[in-house]
């Protein structure tokens, strides 16, 4: 195992809910985790609100990122920056 930290992004884009949940879990490693949501989320629902908490109390940043091709751009800059790409 390697002693140097790990960029992990998470894209949220089909399976926003699942993605948030899948990277609230990976904050159980010693990595950067950061999310990118595309597109829109439903902050009113209870597993969505309870999932944004828990990244919020593990200082992962949670980037949302319009549909468009400036969202994409953004997305495209995160990805080269980081280690490890889960999209869902």
């Amino acid at each position: 195992m390697s002693d140097s930290t790990k960029h992990i992004l998470v894209v949220a884009r089909d399976d926003k809910v699942e993605a948030l949940r899948m990277a609230t879990g990976l904050t159980l490693l010693d990595d950067a985790v950061h999310v990118a949501v595309m597109g829109d989320l439903d902050e009113t629902a209870d597993d969505v609100q309870l999932q944004l908490e828990s990244l919020e109390f593990a200082d992962v940043p949670v980037e949302r990122l319009g549909a468009g091709a400036r969202g994409y751009q953004s997305l495209a800059g995160m990805m080269t920056q980081s280690d490890t790409v889960f999209v869902l």
